[in-house]
């Protein structure tokens, strides 16, 4: 995602989550980027950064300005995964877990593939 700060556009990578893609039509790639939409647009969001990737977007967490954590509400919509590889936080394997049990969002599909396996099976073909 893109916050603006200043008036420059900053690029975000939402900590601790991935979500599905939506370049390479990921199945839920356009879901899971309208839900993103619909909590964050023309809002006002506080930015908690942890570092930069190796792409040069922010890793963060973001919080709108009703004090929801967009990152874990993106979970609990069943719209991404928690990305072990890059997190060890236990709320957000248990939001993953909570909405795969509930066949909420994208865990409707008993075929979902993580976006980092379909990224990589992008790549060899």
């Amino acid at each position: 995602m893109e916050v603006l700060f200043r008036d420059k556009p900053i690029k975000i990578r939402l900590a601790h989550i991935d979500a599905p893609e939506k370049r390479g039509t990921q199945p839920f790639g356009n879901n899971s980027k309208k839900a993103l939409s619909d909590l964050c647009f023309g809002k006002i969001v506080t930015v908690q950064s942890e570092k930069y990737d190796r792409y040069k977007r922010l890793i963060a967490v973001i919080i709108t300005d009703k004090n929801k954590n967009v990152n874990k509400e993106m979970l609990r919509l069943g719209m991404a995964w928690h990305y072990k590889k890059y997190s060890n936080n236990a709320e957000y394997a248990q939001l993953e877990n909570l909405a795969r049990k509930n066949r909420v969002g994208l865990w409707q599909d008993q075929n979902a593939i993580a976006p980092w396996l379909w990224r990589e099976n992008k790549k060899k073909k």
